[in-house]
């Protein structure tokens, strides 16, 4: 069912698996799309509840400067390294998240037709009833270790912590309605990305 006349994608995969370049192929046809990673930036600025959280429960370390910016490579490698504070630091930013992106739902609701939510916590923050269908990016383990090193800086090490602290590609499959194989040429992808798109119901 349509989330207030708006059929809802959401949209996921792995780190680094390419889903950034789905949704823009999905804006290209005119979906509203929402990044929950920028959304998580927002609530993370100086000044907001979620920023005070966070400072308060993993110190002034993770700041840039005092009362400034958090500097999410610090926090990263500080949550990354142990699932509980990758736990406790989800707890204070996933609600926050989750009512911008209901909010901005509400608002497209008004003039568009399909509207996609991409967040690599999709599934564990509980989007999926909300969806009418899930697209799941994937791409081969070796592909998303290059392009955390080489498009991220990020050295082989972390790269690899980055990718052990997700779930395996297989476990976000099993609950997708839309697999998008992002491991092989750009146009390759679009050529999948254009043929589900085309099954979406409201475009028939």
């Amino acid at each position: 069912m349509p989330y207030k006349g708006v059929y809802l994608i959401g949209l996921t995969g792995n780190i680094a698996c390419g889903k950034s370049t789905v949704l823009a192929m999905l804006e290209d046809h005119g979906a509203a799309v929402i990044d929950a990673d920028q959304v998580t930036r927002q609530v993370q600025q100086p000044g907001e509840p979620v920023y005070r959280l966070i400072v308060e429960t993993f110190g002034d370390a993770i700041l840039v400067e005092p009362g400034g910016p958090i500097d999410r490579q610090r926090l990263g490698a500080m949550v990354f390294s142990d699932p509980q504070a990758l736990q406790r630091l989800e707890q204070i930013v996933h609600p926050a998240v989750h009512a911008r992106i209901l909010a901005w739902l509400d608002d497209v609701a008004t003039h568009a037709r399909v509207a996609v939510i991409d967040a690599v916590k999709l599934l564990e923050a509980g989007w999926k009833p909300v969806c009418d269908a899930v697209w799941v990016v994937t791409c081969t383990p070796d592909q998303q270790l290059r392009r955390l090193m080489g498009t991220r800086g990020m050295s082989e090490s972390e790269a690899r912590m980055r990718i052990a602290a997700q779930p395996p590609q297989e476990s976000r499959i099993a609950q997708a309605d839309v697999v998008i194989d992002n491991s092989g040429a750009l146009d390759a992808t679009r050529a999948q990305v254009d043929a589900a798109w085309a099954r979406i119901p409201l475009n028939e």
